[in-house]
C-alpha cells in the first residue's frame, strides 16, 4: 500500500463514515494507514438512520471514490421524487404548511413565556427560505441508511481496522506521533493522527485545550425501522410528521418514501423521531439502549396518531429502534486553536450537529474529501497540510453548524449558550 517501504502510517480514530471515506482517499494514493475503533465488531452500532446527501456531499463521495466505485454506491442510493418536505400533522393527518406549522410552534413558546427559545425561532425562521429544497442531484432527493453507507465505505480497509481500541489521547515524537489507548498502550507510530470518533473524542479536547465544545441540547430522539408496506397510505416522497398537542411537548417525525418497494414487506424504510427537551428519556438515562425499551416509547408517544403515519410505529421492527442524544456544537463556528501539524479533526469530533437539515454526515464527508486530496496530493504529511485543511474546514463547517442550529431552534426549541450543559 505504501509509496515508500519506511513510510509511517496515518493513524485515524474511529471507524465512522468520516474516518472510513478519508481511508478510501489513502487507499487509492496507496498511503498506509491504520484505524482504531472502541466498539468491538462492524454490528456493535449497526442501527442507524437513513441520510439525505447533498449536491456538496455527493461531489466530496465521488471526488474520492472515482467514477466506477462511485457509481456502485450511486446505484446502492435511494432516489425520491420531489424538492422538499410534505409537512403532515400527525393526530389528523391532514397536510399542513411546514412554515405555519413553525410560526404556531414560536407562538406556542411565547405563550409559556419560554422567551429565549421563542425569540431564537423567530429569528432562524425568518433567515430561511421559504421552502425547503432537498433534491441534490436529477431533481432526486438522493439517500442512504447510515449503516449501508458506512459498509461500503468500509471496503478495501477491513485488514487495517484495530476493534477494541479506545484511543483516549496522543503523544508527539520528534517525527511522528503515537495514539495512546485508554488501557495505557500505544500505537505504531504515525506520520499523522485523524482524530474521527466522534463527540467523545478526547483528542479533539487534548487537540483544542478545551475550546472544542459539544452542547446537550436536552432534546432527544429515537430512530427506527418499518416493513415498507407500512409507508402505502403516505407514499412517495419526503415527510415530516408533527405533533403540537402532546402534553409533554412538541414531537415530530420524518422519513423518506422512496418509490418501488411498498409493496415488498421484506423491505425496511427507516424513521426519525425527535422531540423538545423532557418528551424522551430512555430507561436511567441510557441512550446506549436499543431495541424494546426504545420501540415502547415511541409507541406510546405515537399511540393516537392518525392510521396512515402510526403504522410505521405500530409496526416498528423493535430490534432496530435506538436512542440518541442531541448535541450540537457551538452555534457561533468552529474555534479557533494552535495548529499542531500532526493532529486534526474531522466530522462530528470538531463540528457536531442537530439533525435539523441533515447537514451533518454531508459536511463530515467534505472534511474527509479536503483532507484526503491534501494528504493524496503530497504523498503522505508535510508541513501545512493541517493548517491548510484547518482554514477551510473551519469555513464551511462553521456555516453549516449554524444553519444547522438554527433550524433546530425553530423545530425543537433549544437554546445553547456558554452555560449549557456539554457533553
Amino acid at each position: 500500500m505504501s509509496t515508500t517501504s519506511t513510510q509511517k502510517p496515518v493513524l485515524i480514530s474511529g471507524a465512522g463514515l468520516a474516518s472510513l471515506l478519508l481511508a478510501q482517499s489513502l487507499l487509492r494514493a496507496r498511503i498506509p494507514f491504520e484505524i482504531f475503533e472502541r466498539d468491538s465488531s462492524f454490528s456493535f452500532r449497526a442501527q442507524g438512520y437513513r441520510l439525505r446527501l447533498s449536491s456538496e456531499g455527493l461531489d466530496a463521495i465521488e471526488s474520492v471514490l472515482g467514477p466506477e466505485k462511485f457509481q456502485r454506491f450511486w446505484d446502492l442510493c435511494g432516489k425520491t421524487g420531489g424538492g422538499g418536505f410534505a409537512a403532515i400533522d400527525a393526530k389528523t393527518g391532514a397536510s399542513t404548511n411546514l412554515s405555519s406549522t413553525e410560526s404556531q410552534f414560536i407562538q406556542k413558546l411565547k405563550d409559556e413565556k419560554e422567551k429565549a427559545a421563542a425569540d431564537e425561532a423567530e429569528k432562524a425562521q425568518s433567515s430561511r427560505p421559504p421552502t425547503e429544497s432537498l433534491a441534490s442531484r436529477g431533481g432526486k432527493i438522493v439517500g442512504i441508511s447510515r449503516g449501508d453507507m458506512r459498509k461500503f465505505f468500509m471496503e478495501g480497509c477491513e485488514e487495517f481496522i484495530h476493534w477494541s481500541h479506545r484511543v483516549a489521547s496522543y503523544e508527539l515524537t520528534p517525527s511522528g506521533v503515537f495514539a495512546i489507548f485508554s488501557d495505557g498502550t500505544k500505537s505504531t507510530e504515525g506520520q499523522i493522527l485523524v482524530a474521527g470518533d466522534g463527540v467523545y473524542s478526547k483528542v479533539a479536547k487534548q487537540l483544542s485545550e478545551g475550546k472544542l465544545k459539544v452542547y446537550d441540547t436536552g432534546a432527544r430522539g429515537i430512530h427506527g425501522q418499518a416493513p415498507t408496506t407500512a409507508f402505502k397510505a403516505l407514499g412517495e416522497g419526503v415527510w415530516r410528521m408533527t405533533d403540537d398537542s402532546n402534553p409533554k411537548g412538541r414531537v415530530f417525525a420524518i422519513t423518506n418514501v422512496r418509490p418501488g418497494d411498498m409493496d415488498d414487506p421484506t423491505v425496511q424504510f427507516g424513521w426519525t423521531m425527535a422531540a423538545q427537551p423532557g418528551v424522551i428519556r430512555a430507561p436511567n438515562d441510557d441512550y446506549t439502549l436499543i431495541g424494546a425499551p426504545a420501540a415502547a416509547i415511541a409507541k406510546d408517544l405515537t399511540t393516537d396518531w392518525h392510521p396512515k403515519v402510526k403504522s410505521l410505529f405500530q409496526e416498528m421492527a423493535e430490534s432496530e429502534a435506538a436512542f440518541w442524544k442531541i448535541s450540537c456544537s457551538t452555534p457561533s463556528g468552529v474555534p479557533q486553536w494552535q495548529n499542531q501539524p500532526r493532529v486534526t479533526v474531522i466530522g462530528d469530533a470538531v463540528h457536531s450537529m442537530t439533525p435539523a437539515g441533515g447537514i451533518g454526515a454531508n459536511t463530515a464527508v467534505r472534511d474527509s474529501a479536503l483532507l484526503g486530496r491534501l494528504l493524496s496530493e503530497a504523498g503522505g504529511l508535510v508541513n501545512g497540510i493541517t493548517d491548510a485543511y484547518e482554514r477551510e474546514m473551519r469555513l464551511y463547517a462553521s456555516e453549516a453548524v449554524a444553519s444547522s442550529y438554527g433550524m433546530a431552534t425553530t423545530q425543537f426549541g433549544v437554546i445553547i449558550d456558554e452555560n449549557s450543559d456539554t457533553i
